[in-house]
């Protein structure tokens, strides 16, 4: 076992939950409400192809201003602080 306990936030709340509560803003902003005035979709393939072209534009060329962004593009941030990570990395068990 690996000790961990799981628990559960408050649905909707952003004192808890703030990273994911934003982040469905920015969906709900962003793509959905202009996707739907833009373009009927037919098939949900359909719109899954336009979500994951605005998830590569949101993470790979949009840059951010996110706690650990500074103007950078989430997969930038990522990126660089892989060499920490990896210093971090615990040996498997």
């Amino acid at each position: 076992m690996e000790n961990i306990d799981h628990t559960r936030t408050k649905a909707k709340s952003p004192q808890t939950n703030g990273i994911c509560e934003r982040f469905h803003k920015t969906g709900l902003d962003e793509f959905y409400r202009v996707a739907f005035r833009k373009r009927l979709y037919h098939t949900i393939d359909a719109l899954q192809a336009d979500l994951d072209a605005w998830i590569r534009e949101y993470n790979e060329v949009r840059t951010h201003q996110g706690r650990w962004c500074f103007g950078k593009t989430p997969m930038q941030t990522f990126v660089d602080t892989l060499p920490i990570a990896r210093e971090k990395l615990l040996p498997a068990a």
